[in-house]
């Protein structure tokens, strides 16, 4: 079945990262040195935009670094003998899901160091964690999509990021939008519309990985 089969290879993922933490360590001090350069660059008190829009800059970039490895850097006699015993279906929901746990937990701590260093100016953490969760989910979708197109090519590590760029800035404008308005403590119902567009963008990503995956898979 293809919830077994997910289960599976989220455990598969979850044992290579483990005997891997170098990988690991790497996105965290990432994270840390980055919010730290920006603590140092940002002496005085910032205004509440350029705050949120440096938050998601530093996210995006930390996420590209995590999900980078889903397929571009994976041996190709390994992925092989993965699909012989895998469907295409359960390993792209597999990345998915694995990915966007891992974006999320990088994004909650980029986050709580963010906030600790430079100050907190949200007023509705809530709607902005909510935000967060959504924008961990769009950036592992989306770039696990394109981390599995990027890979059939030699250059994949540089075709991804040219390839995710028009597909990632809308998405990340409409969550700037969302999350200024949770910093600015809007009600719900003025920030909905926002939640439902990230929404069925995600739902949208996921679908058309379902579909199109086994087409990359047999090339």
């Amino acid at each position: 079945m293809l919830v077994n089969e997910i289960k599976s290879l989220l455990k598969k993922e979850l044992v290579l990262e483990w005997r891997g933490k170098y990988a690991l360590g790497g996105i965290l001090l990432y994270v840390l040195s980055t919010v730290f350069v920006a603590y140092l660059s940002f002496v005085k008190v910032i205004d509440v935009k350029t705050w949120n829009a440096l938050l998601w800059i530093i996210i995006l970039f930390v996420s590209i670094n995590a999900v980078s490895k889903a397929f571009v850097q994976e041996d190709k006699s390994k992925t092989l003998y993965l699909y012989s015993l895998a469907s295409p279906q359960g390993i792209i929901l597999s990345k998915i899901i694995y990915n966007a746990l891992l974006v999320w937990i990088v994004s909650l701590l980029a986050l709580g160091v963010y906030v600790m260093l430079i100050g907190n100016v949200v007023q509705n953490m809530g709607l902005y964690l909510l935000a967060l969760s959504l924008g961990s989910i769009g950036f592992s979708t989306i770039l696990t999509l394109v981390s599995a197109i990027a890979a059939q090519s030699d250059n994949n590590v540089t075709l991804m990021s040219i390839l995710s760029f028009p597909i990632l800035l809308p998405f990340l404008i409409t969550l700037i939008k969302l999350s200024g308005g949770a910093i600015d403590g809007l009600a719900w119902s003025v920030l909905s519309k926002y939640v439902i567009v990230l929404g069925l963008l995600n739902v949208i990503v996921v679908i058309l990985s379902y579909i199109l995956f086994p087409y990359l898979w047999r090339d």
